[in-house]
């Protein structure tokens, strides 16, 4: 660094904590931005900058489609996230070449845990990556690439029409995460694809959060 041996200088954290002996262990991690200065209260000489990693809050997620449905011109906003998750379901059977059965089942014998909402289908199924990319917040159906590609590879949107059987029923465009947490505090999804035989399962819960 080009100090010459009879120089002091300190190191601080950009908060201009020293460290110190003592102080090191509690101040120096990984990804740590550093200074090195002649004194603590140094002027800096020009900008620095540094690198931040952060995961989002949950309300984020748990949130985020709240404001989506609230304003839904007093319609009953109900009707609308149910559409979300049968869109999920629309898209999933799209290329059956039998039927495509899609059941809503409200469920409200606690017995058997909580009150649900469940949606069942007969489609493709997801693999383990295809969930995990579902799981991803605003990670579009229409957008995902490679391992994650949907149905929707080369969709086009439809001219107006009444919403029908087109996987385009979805009225916020919010999604079904979103769809979920405005309807309850969690998210089971329970997939096997169609060619093999692993069944995979994803939870996301407000409580784990």
């Amino acid at each position: 660094f080009g100090i010459a041996t009879d120089e002091n200088f300190v190191i601080t954290t950009t908060n201009r904590k020293e460290i110190t002996e003592d102080s090191f262990s509690e101040l120096v991690q990984d990804g740590v931005t550093l200074y090195l200065l002649q004194s603590v209260d140094q002027t800096l000489l020009s900008a620095t900058k540094e690198r931040i990693d952060f995961l989002p809050h949950y309300d984020t997620l748990v949130k985020s489609g709240m404001y989506e449905y609230y304003a839904s011109e007093g319609q009953n906003p109900l009707p609308f996230a149910l559409a979300e998750l049968v869109d999920n379901s629309l898209s999933a059977t799209s290329r059956n070449t039998g039927i495509r059965s899609i059941q809503i089942k409200l469920l409200f014998d606690e017995s058997q845990g909580k009150p649900a909402v469940a949606v069942i289908d007969n489609g493709r199924g997801m693999t383990s990556k295809r969930l995990n990319s579902w799981a991803v917040y605003r990670l579009s159906k229409f957008t995902r690439q490679g391992d994650f590609e949907s149905d929707h590879s080369g969709y086009v949107r439809p001219l107006p029409v009444p919403r029908s059987l087109n996987s385009d029923i979805s009225y916020f465009g919010v999604g079904g995460k979103q769809a979920v947490f405005f309807v309850g505090q969690s998210a089971r999804m329970i997939s096997k694809p169609a060619d093999s035989q692993d069944v995979h399962e994803l939870v996301l819960s407000k409580e784990d959060f």
